[in-house]
């Protein structure tokens, strides 16, 4: 009984072992792709050319659709009648009420129409800052070799982490990085200080 109790210890032992060493040897990294286009310098010329968009062409289209419908619902009202008693053309009619329906729609679900139509403007016009965020991301994981990559949002700092905006910004060559970024971990290629010479001793005679 006694060499079986000194076994089963001995196998705790080594998965405990193990398990740290594992913990030792893992490296995990925090990192967004979208939050590093946007810290990008270019960055504020496509979000002004996105509200530009939002502005002139998403409002006017809108304007459009509440002007359309207005006509629509008049002359589907005004014919409503007239197709009953066979005065109207029914498939008229009926096409002028589909069309109805389907600005209607347009009009409920505007603001998510437009929320999709504005992220496919702001990714195209960002297209070419996300290929370079994403060129020297891949350098940087080929490199580095991150077991885990972790969104800003999905941990809580008090451990050990790399900051990979950081590396990325360094591949990119930029001088700087907005504040938040810069504390949500560590440095994961912290420039090394020169070592200070130590003073000459004068040796005594």
């Amino acid at each position: 009984m006694k060499k079986v109790l000194i076994s089963i210890f001995a196998f705790a032992a080594m998965i405990l072992i193990n398990g740290n060493i594992k913990a030792q040897t893992m490296k995990i990294g925090v990192f967004d792709i979208d939050v590093m286009v946007q810290a990008m310098p270019g960055y504020h010329i496509v979000d002004s050319l996105v509200r530009i968009y939002e502005t002139d062409s998403l409002g006017a289209e809108l304007q459009y659709n509440q002007s359309e419908y207005h006509r629509l619902d008049s002359t589907y009202k005004a014919d409503s009648a007239l197709a009953v008693t066979g005065k109207k053309n029914k498939f008229a009619w009926d096409q002028i009420a589909a069309d109805r329906q389907k600005m209607a729609i347009n009009l409920v679900y505007w603001q998510q129409i437009a929320q999709n139509k504005s992220t496919t403007k702001r990714n195209r016009l960002a297209q070419s800052l996300y290929s370079q965020v994403a060129d020297a991301y891949k350098k940087v994981l080929a490199r580095k070799k991150y077991t885990l990559i972790l969104k800003p949002q999905t941990y809580e700092a008090g451990f050990s982490i790399d900051n990979i905006f950081i590396a990325v910004a360094r591949e990119l060559k930029l001088t700087e990085l907005p504040q938040d970024l810069l504390y949500l971990g560590d440095d994961p290629d912290p420039v090394k200080q020169p070592a200070q010479k130590q003073p000459a001793t004068k040796q005594k005679n």
